[in-house]
This record gives structure tokens, C-alpha cells and sequence, in this order.
């Protein structure tokens, strides 16, 4: 079964562009798009909010309208749009478990908007079985232009980094374009050295040659898959958060993976959250494997 490219709509600017985005992105991967919004009725004492019919009404008409937008812009794409009632955190985590990915509008510099108020942003991120994109309302489609690198983190082995690698160089075939491979490091802290630790940094020529090798290692299957992809390894050593978000300062896109479900619930990371609230790019978040 095909699996669309999903995306999150609420009327505002920043879910235009993400609909925007999602079109372009099913023409390139040859994918259908399904357009969805997820409303929950209160009875507000407001009168048009205390309507259901009414507002499953305005609803329906802004689904279709988003629907019209991308058929405008792309009339070979096959889109479907659908008003869907329930809470948006659960509505949207099961729709994005049966998409190729769910795509969402960000405000940029902040927190995810509309119906993704607060921690309701976060949950959909953190529990998505599916990599989630997410989309400024500024996004441009100049901004996909030939030179601008698809950034991805790699971190661990290359087992840890597989999902969030393999989304990259996948989006960067169907873009035709390079992808550059972000690896940082720090000094372990003192009490972390052990001889075992320390003969392979001995072996290894220092920390930064390790690092070198750690990332070609990860990166082998990948190349070997996408022998048309051009990669650039990048190893720095500072807080992973700000290498990226400097290596994405002219990005198309980047990438980054999510933190494995822990006994406390699911969590984005600080990688993520400093990718989401100030790149300047659309951002990626890969669920691990």
C-alpha cells in the first residue's frame, strides 16, 4: 500500500506553506497527498463556536480550500482532504502512523501554532511513528534551489543514526540534491576514561580522527545505497544543538533524529527542540527505529 504524504491544516499561514511543502514534496517522491485537520467541538458560549454543524462546516470548507490551493499549483497530483473530529494530538499521531510523513506549519522562533497549542505540539513530535517536517510560514520554493545541502545529524553508531540517515539521503535523491553529515563531539568528562576507552583513541589517532572514523563507518551503507547523493562529512566539536543550527544556516532541510521512548514517555530532545524553535529551514524529526 502507498503510504501519502499527510499533512496538517488550520487556515493559518504557517499550515499554507506546510500544505505548500507537502505538495511539492509528494511531486518529487511521486506520492499522493491527503490534507487533513483535526477539530474538537467545546460548547463555548460563543455562538458560532456553540454551532457543531457550523463549525464542522468551516471545517470542511477549510480543508477544501487548502485541497484547491495545491490542485492550482500541481493538477497531476492525486489530493484527498478530509475534516476530521477528535482531539488533534491523537487525531494527527494516527493519521501520520499511515503516512510516508505528516508535515505541520511552525511560527518559527517559537512553538508550533493553531491547533498545536503547547504540549499538544510536542506530543504529536515525540509519539509519531512516522519522521514529522516542520514548516515555516515564510518557507519559499526558492529556498530548495540547486546548492543548498539537505543537513543531517549523525550521532553513535551506525545503527543509532540509520532511520534519521536513510530519511535524509532518501529526500536528497528525490531533490537531486548533496546532503551534508553533521557529527559532534566534546571531551568525555574525566572519570569517563577507561583503558578499554582509551586504547581505542589511541588506536584511532585522538578523539578527532575517532569521530572521523565513527561517521565513515555510519555513513558506508548509505553511500553504497545513494551512490548519486554527494556527501560532505562534517565533524566539529561543540554542543551538537548549535553545530547544526550553524551547518543549517543555509540548509534546505534538516534533519534530525527523535529520543527513544524512555519509562518517563517519549521525548524530542534538546537537539531537536533547538532545531524546531531557530532554524531557519524546514526541520525533520525521524523517530528511532
Amino acid at each position: 500500500m502507498t503510504r501519502p504524504i499527510t499533512v496538517g491544516v488550520d487556515g493559518s499561514s504557517e499550515s499554507e506553506a506546510a500544505a505548500a511543502w507537502a505538495g511539492r514534496e509528494a511531486v518529487r517522491r511521486g506520492l499522493p497527498l491527503r490534507i487533513v485537520h483535526a477539530w474538537q467541538w467545546q460548547p463555548y458560549e460563543v455562538a458560532p463556536a456553540a454551532d457543531r454543524d457550523a463549525q464542522a462546516g468551516w471545517a470542511r470548507e477549510m480543508v477544501d480550500g487548502a485541497r484547491r490551493a495545491v490542485a492550482e499549483r500541481h493538477p497531476e497530483l492525486p489530493v484527498t482532504a478530509e475534516a476530521l473530529e477528535g482531539a488533534p494530538a491523537g487525531t494527527l499521531a494516527a493519521e501520520a502512523d499511515a503516512a510516508e510523513l505528516l508535515v505541520l506549519g511552525s511560527r518559527g522562533h517559537g512553538a508550533v501554532v493553531g491547533f498545536l497549542l503547547g504540549s499538544v505540539g510536542q506530543q504529536v513530535i515525540a509519539e509519531s511513528a512516522r519522521p514529522v517536517v516542520l514548516v515555516r510560514s515564510d518557507d519559499r520554493p526558492g529556498a530548495e534551489a540547486a546548492g543548498r545541502e539537505v543537513v543531517v545529524g549523525q550521532h553513535g553508531g551506525p545503527d543509532d543514526s540509520a532511520p534519521t540517515l536513510g530519511f535524509a539521503f532518501a529526500t536528497a535523491a528525490a531533490r537531486g540534491a548533496a546532503v551534508r553529515v553533521v557529527r559532534a563531539w566534546s571531551l568525555p568528562p574525566v572519570f569517563a576514561y577507561s583503558p578499554g576507552s582509551m586504547k581505542l583513541l589511541d588506536e584511532a589517532g585522538g578523539m578527532e580522527p575517532y569521530e572521523r572514523k565513527a561517521l565513515d563507518e555510519a555513513l558506508r551503507p548509505w553511500r553504497d545505497r545513494y551512490p548519486q547523493v554527494p556527501v560532505t562529512e562534517h565533524v566539529e566539536m561543540g554542543s551538537a544543538g548549535q553545530v547544526l543550527l550553524d551547518a543549517a544556516a543555509h540548509a534546505q532541510l534538516v534533519v534530525v533524529g527523535r529520543h527513544a521512548s524512555r519509562p518517563v514517555g517519549p521525548r524530542i530532545g534538546s537537539v531537536a527542540h533547538a532545531l524546531l524553535h531557530h532554524a531557519p529551514c524546514p526541520v525533520a524529526v525521524v523517530p528511532p527505529a
